[in-house]
C-alpha cells in the first residue's frame, strides 16, 4: 500500500480529480433519447403497484445523468402533487432507499446532508467530514455551504466551530471556508520554502509545530502542493505523508494525510475509502453510497482504475461479493463495468 503514496515522480503533470468537469471521467452519462414524462410513468408503475419493482428503479435511476434525474423530480412532483423523495423513502427502506435518495438529490444538497448528520448525535463523524473537506473543490464546498444557509438559517463555519476543536477545528474550518488558492500557476521557490518550513515545524525539531503544516496544506493551491510535496521529499528523505504520520494522531492527522493523498490523487484516495468501507466484518455503507453516488459523475473511471493498481481485482467484483439483493444490484450499476 505504501508504494503508491510514496511514487512522487508522475505527480507534478498528472491531471487533477479537483478540476475534473462532470461528466468526462463517470460511469454514468446522460441518457441520449431522454424524456422525463417516459420515465415518471415507468417509476410510479413501479411505486405504486403491489410490491415495489426495485429493477425498474434501479435502471432508471442509475442510467440517467444528475440533471436528468432533477427533471424527472419535477415531472413526477408536477403529475403526482408529491415529491419522489418522499415517495422513494415510502416504499423502499434501509440502505436501499438512502441510495435512491442520493440518485435524486442534487450533489450540493447530498454534501450539506451528509455534512449535517455527521455533526447530529453525540460524537461528531469525524471522518466523514474529513472525507468531504479533504476532497472537495472550492466551488463544491461553496455550494454545500449555500445549502446549508439555506435550510438551517445558520452558517456551516459557525455550527462545525460547535462541533470540532483545536488544531483539527483550524484546519477543518479553513478548508469549510472554501478558499483554498486556485492560481495554476506553480511558484517553485515558494514550494521550496513551504517544504522547508514544513520540514523544520516537524522533523526537524522536537515536537511539532501543527499550525504551520494547517496553514501551508489548507491554503496552498493543488499544484502548488504537489510540487511542494515533491520539495519536501528532497529535502527530507521522506514523504510528507510519513512525516505527518510520525509526528501527529488523531482526527488532525487523518486530515491532514487525506488532503495530502488528494493532492496526490483523489481518485486513489476514494479508492482505498471504497477498500476500507468493505473490508472485514461488516460494510460501511453510508460511506460506499456516498462515494459511488457522489463520484459517479466525476472520475468514478478512474477510481475503478486505481482500485484495480491498489487490489488486483476489480471494485465491480468487490461490491458483487460483499453486498446482495436491491443494493448491490444498484451500486453495481453505478460502478458500470467490470475491469
Amino acid at each position: 500500500m505504501a508504494s503508491l503514496w510514496d511514487d512522487l515522480d508522475s505527480l507534478v503533470n498528472s491531471p487533477s480529480s479537483f478540476e475534473a468537469t462532470t461528466g468526462e471521467r463517470g460511469t454514468i452519462k446522460p441518457k441520449a433519447d431522454f424524456d422525463a414524462g417516459d420515465d415518471v410513468v415507468a417509476l410510479r408503475k413501479a411505486i405504486e403497484g403491489l410490491g415495489t419493482k426495485d429493477k425498474v428503479l434501479i435502471d432508471i435511476l442509475t442510467h440517467r445523468s444528475g440533471a436528468q434525474r432533477q427533471l424527472i423530480c419535477e415531472a413526477y412532483l408536477g403529475a403526482t402533487g408529491r415529491t419522489l423523495v418522499e415517495d422513494l423513502k415510502g416504499d423502499t427502506s434501509g440502505d436501499f432507499e438512502e441510495l435512491l435518495v442520493a440518485l435524486v438529490t442534487p450533489p450540493a444538497v447530498y454534501d450539506c446532508h451528509e455534512v449535517m448528520r455527521a455533526m447530529q448525535g453525540a460524537g461528531t463523524k469525524d471522518s466523514v467530514l474529513i472525507e468531504i473537506f479533504a476532497s472537495r473543490s472550492n466551488q463544491q464546498i461553496k455550494a454545500l455551504s449555500d445549502v446549508y444557509l439555506e435550510e438551517t438559517e445558520k452558517m456551516l463555519t459557525l455550527d462545525l466551530k460547535s462541533e470540532v476543536s483545536g488544531d483539527f477545528s483550524n484546519a477543518l474550518l479553513l478548508l469549510a471556508e472554501g478558499k483554498r488558492e486556485d492560481n495554476t500557476a506553480v511558484d517553485a521557490d515558494k514550494a521550496k520554502e513551504d517544504a522547508k518550513t514544513l520540514y523544520d515545524a516537524g522533523e526537524k525539531k522536537w515536537g511539532t509545530d501543527e499550525t504551520k503544516f494547517v496553514d501551508i496544506l489548507c491554503n496552498r493551491s493543488i499544484p502548488q502542493l504537489r510540487q511542494t510535496l515533491v520539495e519536501y521529499k528532497n529535502i527530507s528523505g521522506k514523504t510528507l505523508q510519513h512525516s505527518i504520520e510520525g509526528e501527529m494522531s488523531g482526527e488532525l492527522e487523518e486530515l491532514l494525510v487525506a488532503i495530502v493523498k488528494c493532492v496526490k490523487s483523489v481518485p486513489a484516495f476514494f479508492a482505498e475509502r471504497l477498500y476500507e468501507s468493505m473490508k472485514g466484518g461488516g460494510t460501511d455503507e453510508s460511506t460506499l453510497n456516498r462515494i459511488m453516488v457522489g463520484r459517479s459523475e466525476i472520475d468514478m473511471l478512474d477510481i475503478r482504475a486505481e482500485f484495480k493498481k491498489l487490489y488486483e481485482y476489480s471494485l465491480h467484483s468487490a461490491i458483487e461479493s460483499d453486498l446482495s439483493d436491491s443494493l448491490g444490484e444498484c451500486v453495481t450499476a453505478i460502478c458500470g463495468g467490470e475491469d
